[in-house]
Parts: structure tokens; C-alpha cells; sequence
């Protein structure tokens, strides 16, 4: 699950866009949620390239994520991330 912020003041100098990322219990004991959450810094990183400037990407992992393969993560980060960019771009 993502959510996307560009209420971040515009500044004169380029800002980053700003990634979190939420991984709870619910995800599985401590190892993997540290999995899980390597694997998702991959994948945003991957994708800074792709976001506005002077936004914030919260990444929030959801129990399915513990079994998922890292191309299923991949997918499922593509689709929500395309799903976001869309909905910001409609008026």
C-alpha cells in the first residue's frame, strides 16, 4: 500500500522526494519484516528517478508481503506507484 504526499514546501534549491516505510507485526517476526523492508528500499530506490521532487512516499507492507517473491513485490510496487501517479494527474 502506498500513499503520496506533495504537500512538502517548494524550496529554491531541488529537494529528493522522501521515502518511508511501514512494516508492522502483522508482517511476520523481526527477520522478516527486515526482508521485507530491504526488499521495498530496493524497489523505491529503484524508482526515486520516477517521483515528483519535494514529495513523501510512504510504503506501508501489508501481511501478504512476508510470502511474496521479490518480482510479486516488484509488481505490486509498479501497480500501486502507476495507480498513484494517475490519480495525482486526473483533476
Amino acid at each position: 500500500m502506498l500513499h503520496l504526499d506533495s504537500g512538502r514546501e517548494e524550496s529554491t534549491s531541488p529537494e529528493p522526494p522522501l521515502v518511508g516505510f511501514v512494516v508492522s507485526k502483522a508482517v511476520g517476526n523481526a527477520v522478516t519484516r527486515n526482508l521485507v523492508k530491504r526488499r521495498l528500499r530496493h524497489l523505491a530506490r529503484e524508482r526515486l528517478t520516477s517521483l515528483p521532487g519535494c514529495c513523501v512516499l510512504v510504503v506501508r507492507a501489508l501481511p501478504p508481503a512476508a510470502t511474496a517473491s521479490y518480482d510479486e513485490l516488484a509488481a505490486d510496487f509498479d501497480r500501486a506507484l502507476t495507480r498513484l501517479q494517475r490519480s495525482r494527474s486526473e483533476p
